[in-house]
């Protein structure tokens, strides 16, 4: 085999390996489904969940690169602290050793297997979680012919002198081997690919173990350079958890240096032997040894790695006061915790909407032009979220999510548009209270009474709306929707009343046609309530 055929097969194979373990990541993350946000969601300051919460949703997606960059995109956003940040991404390195331990295995028997069946489920089956299943078998055996393929592209390499003379070279050069093994991961954005040439190496016979673990160690370095690229253009806060990312994986590698002689002599106690097949579960243990005993040691020391962060980034994010909060393009890598977060952020421009509201109805009352003020910019920042929102959900629509995910993203766009709506209305009652106070209005106790009990009624109506929404409760919409019928009597009620108040001489026309304006605006919001509440009995969310 020829230098060039050598390195087309090599990375024929790395795609194949990368493919595989890409399928194999997707599919165990559908199956996970919300299970995998309830995950993120539970996080606590408690710094052994945070690595144990790492380690499974690495174990999950597959990559600890995609972990530290949702990790990135939660502190961006604001739902995660450094400290918290600082132990999911010790737990992300432990997570990624679970795809060296399989590829350690010998399987290669079950690789055509796996392809066979995995291909037959994915192609003849109906169920959506049964092709999902079938996607984990179908990854697992392409990973597996991927490496095969490395490894039969390599095997050459062990009867090569000049590649004998270069393994040579690099025994006891400790930082070349840890510079090779950290410019290798940041080429392919992979340590678990990194680990897997090196388990391919290792079955031909070609690489040594002591060899091998300096470039494993420089590999955990390289693969921070996702997480890097990814803080790009993010906030301060946000740039020091993927500091503190590479700062983990580099005092490991410190630690490490003076250490890799007794590591070997641990995973060589642990599985004997000096055969290809010992060198590579050798290879997977010292991964995995490496990765736990650096977490081990450096989650005592989270308060001063965070203090070091905060010297070598100095200063807070200046709080903008326009924009998202809880979306961010990098949980775009996990879309269901992309979807999580966009409800987040729709309950969040809900209650900005209600929050306007109320101040728009205060105002109205009490004649004050500073809550006026509050108004207008409240609904400028309703606009936004609506713009940004809608975005989003067209990137989400856009990524590989099941059918049920497609269903609660087509409802989320017209609660966007509801909410929209709401603030509108809230800046017309803004606008109403702006013409009472220039033309020097009065109303008579019963209007300003009358005008409470909708304004009650119609506030209260958004409020389980929002609840409903948020946790998905259909009962609720039920609640919202008797509420809203309350609405609607009620604007019959209180039409009838001001005529009244009219044909008496209570009231002029003036006054009439503001009273009526506000009572219409309040039934058009309790509409759009009742619109957001109901809208997830047509979204199959279960």
């Amino acid at each position: 085999m020829d230098a060039f055929t050598t390195i087309i097969s090599l990375f024929g194979g790395l795609g194949l390996f990368l493919y595989g373990m890409t399928m194999m990541g997707d599919g165990l993350e559908n199956v996970a489904g919300d299970k995998l946000k309830s995950i993120f969601d539970k996080i606590t300051s408690n710094p052994l969940k945070g690595v144990i919460t790492g380690a499974l949703v690495t174990a999950i997606i597959q990559s600890s690169s995609a972990t530290t960059v949702m990790v990135v995109g939660f502190v961006n956003a604001g739902l995660m602290n450094l400290y918290q940040a600082a132990a999911v991404i010790m737990g992300a390195n432990i997570g990624t050793t679970i795809t060296a331990q399989l590829i350690a295995f010998k399987m290669d028997f079950l690789s055509p297997l796996c392809l066979a069946i995995g291909a037959m489920i994915v192609l003849f089956s109906k169920n959506k979680k049964t092709k999902q299943a079938g996607s984990i078998v179908l990854g697992f055996g392409i990973l597996f012919l991927g490496l095969d393929l490395m490894k039969d592209a390599m095997s050459p390499l062990a009867d090569s002198p000049i590649f004998t003379e270069l393994i040579l070279k690099l025994q006891g050069k400790l930082l070349l081997g840890i510079l090779l093994g950290a410019v290798m991961t940041a080429v392919i954005q992979s340590s678990s690919a990194s680990t897997g040439i090196l388990v391919a190496l290792a079955a031909t016979g070609a690489l040594p173990l002591n060899v091998a673990i300096p470039i494993l160690l420089g590999s955990n370095i390289g693969t921070c350079v996702t997480a890097l690229i990814s803080s790009i253009g993010t906030s301060k806060t946000a740039k020091k958890a993927a500091l503190i990312h590479l700062l983990f994986n580099v005092i490991g590698t410190i630690i490490f240096i003076g250490f890799t002689g007794p590591l070997a002599s641990i995973v060589q106690d642990i599985t004997p032997g000096n055969d290809a097949e010992s060198i590579k579960r050798q290879i997977a243990n010292a991964h995995t040894i490496f990765n736990v005993l650096n977490t081990f040691i450096l989650i005592w020391f989270i308060k001063p790695l965070v203090a070091l962060v905060n010297k070598l980034i100095p200063g807070e994010d200046e709080k903008e006061a326009m924009g998202v909060k809880y979306i961010d393009e990098r949980l775009l890598e996990t879309p269901v915790i992309a979807l999580g977060q966009t409800t987040n952020e729709l309950v969040r421009m809900a209650n900005k909407a209600k929050e306007n509201v109320e101040i728009a109805m205060d105002a109205f009352i009490k004649n004050d032009e500073a809550k006026l003020k509050k108004v207008y910019e409240n609904e400028k920042l309703i606009n936004i979220l609506e713009h940004d929102i809608t975005k989003y959900l067209v990137k989400i629509s856009n990524t590989e999510i099941g059918e049920e995910q497609k269903s609660v993203v087509a409802a989320m766009f017209h609660v966007v548009n509801d909410i929209e709506r709401i603030g509108d209305h809230a800046e017309n009652i803004a606008d109403l209270a702006s013409e009472k106070m220039a033309k020097n209005v009065d109303f008579s106790d019963d209007g300003v009474k009358e005008l409470r009990g909708m304004f009650d009624y119609t506030m209260h109506s958004l409020e389980i709306s929002i609840e409903c929404f948020r946790e998905y409760d259909k009962e609720k919409a039920a609640e919202v929707r008797r509420i809203e019928d309350r609405i609607d009597s009620l604007e019959k009620e209180l039409r009838s009343s001001h005529i009244k108040r009219l044909n008496t001489g209570v009231c002029n026309a003036t006054v009439g046609t503001i009273f009526l304006d506000v009572v219409n605006n309040f039934e058009r919001i309790g509409d759009h309530a009742v619109n957001i509440a109901e809208i997830i009995t047509e979204a199959q969310y279960n």
